[in-house]
């Protein structure tokens, strides 16, 4: 498949993080487990959308909140020590790579001409 960069970084991270989600304990794993994984998959689909959409833009911004949400997230998975260090900071890592990635692309909509956005 032909992806685009940030939606390929979303799927890999998907790929990596849901089968580590799935391990948590019964306790977090049904409730910050599948909310992470439930804002992954919304994050992915926003992603596909916006790629095909007329206007990207408001498609776009919306994912700025759904990324700071699921860093806050990893990071509470950290500190109620049910992840490692290493992973957490992997994850971090390809979460600002996306972050990053996204605002390269809203910023390229922002300065298109109208219609096209």
């Amino acid at each position: 498949m032909n992806d685009l960069p940030i939606i390929q970084k979303t799927y890999d991270l998907i790929k990596w993080y849901v089968p580590i989600l799935n391990r948590l304990p019964r306790d977090h794993k049904f409730l910050l487990g599948n909310r992470i994984i439930t804002e992954l998959y919304d994050l992915l689909d926003v992603l596909i959308v916006a790629r095909y959409a007329r206007q990207k833009l408001a498609h776009l911004e919306l994912l700025n909140s759904k990324l700071d949400i699921l860093r806050y997230q990893t990071r509470l998975l950290l500190e109620f020590d049910l992840i490692k260090t290493e992973r957490y900071e992997y994850a971090q890592k390809i979460l600002n790579d996306i972050g990053t990635d996204l605002g390269g692309w809203i910023k390229q909509q922002k300065i298109k001409p109208g219609i096209s956005n």
